[in-house]
């Protein structure tokens, strides 16, 4: 039986039950870990599913930031020391992933027990368990004022992955990487590639 949700209906959905649905109306996402540190070496690690693409040229990437009206470790990492990682999550480290969303009095990673690793070039950590690891420069926050939320945006400084992961056009092959899509917040799936499709033109046939 199909149903039509009116705002108001939407609005007086016990707030669980009206996160969950929201959340998970855009489908399947990337999921994503973002690690920091601040000034002292103190680490932070946070799963996100709102990774997304900025630029190529020069290459940028941004992703969603929760209001900060209480304090959020990430960005003020991020704030603090100018860099942040974005690491791919996969099929074999997603539930130390989903956990890092707890709170903790500890680094992530240890409650987690996934592993800090650092390059002379990022002032915060990789998760060495990662396959796809993008190191970045803080660049730009863009405060959304509808909600409080934020977008910070970085600039790519160095990608580390093995080179098999790449096909002869540089795109990343996700089944190799057995990279893990999330839907809302905790709903996880495998990717599957069904198809590449040439870079569409108005006389391209593949509709045919």
């Amino acid at each position: 039986m199909k149903i039509t949700l009116s705002l108001d209906d939407i609005l007086q959905l016990e707030k669980q039950q009206r996160t969950n649905l929201i959340n998970s109306l855009p489908g399947i996402r990337a999921a994503n870990l973002i690690g920091t540190c601040n000034q002292a070496g103190e680490t932070n690690l946070a799963i996100f599913n709102s990774v997304m693409h900025i630029g190529a040229n020069p290459p940028y990437m941004g992703f969603i930031m929760r209001p900060i009206s209480v304090a959020r470790g990430t960005y003020q990492n991020i704030t603090e020391t100018g860099h942040f990682t974005i690491n791919q999550v996969h099929a074999s480290i997603y539930k130390q992933a989903h956990q890092t969303a707890a709170r903790y009095d500890t680094s992530e990673f240890d409650a987690t027990l996934l592993t800090p690793e650092y390059t002379p070039n990022i002032k915060a950590p990789y998760v060495k368990e990662s396959k796809v690891k993008i190191g970045l420069r803080f660049v730009e926050e863009q405060h959304i004022k509808v909600n409080g939320t934020i977008l910070m945006i970085g600039e790519i400084q160095e990608v580390i992955l093995e080179e098999n992961y790449l096909n002869e056009s540089n795109i990343i092959q996700l089944q190799q990487t057995e990279a893990i899509g999330v839907n809302g917040l905790e709903t996880y799936y495998k990717l599957e590639k069904i198809a590449e499709l040439p870079y569409a033109k108005p006389d391209g046939n593949i509709l045919k």
